[in-house]
């Protein structure tokens, strides 16, 4: 993942002025919290967060799709 440095917040500025943080999302698509200055949480898009979770989902699907693709056998005598 790259980061913008100008999308990297500390948690005091993102709690003190969350309206610039979102604004920054606005602009940049993901803003890093930083704590301590280390990076600790993401702050992104509703619709980016959507897009990934259906990206993993359609994963897990593929997976499952290929194990009983390549386990048939064993399944279809389990299931006498």
């Amino acid at each position: 993942m790259n980061i913008n440095t100008n999308s990297l917040v500390s948690i005091t500025e993102a709690n003190q002025n969350f309206s610039k943080v979102a604004r920054l999302v606005d602009e940049n698509g993901v803003v890093v919290i930083l704590k301590n200055n280390v990076p600790r949480y993401i702050i992104t898009e509703f619709s980016e967060f959507q897009a990934e979770e259906m990206a993993v989902d359609e994963d897990v699907k593929s997976i499952a799709r290929r194990l009983i693709a390549k386990h048939r056998a064993a399944f279809e005598e389990l299931a006498k």
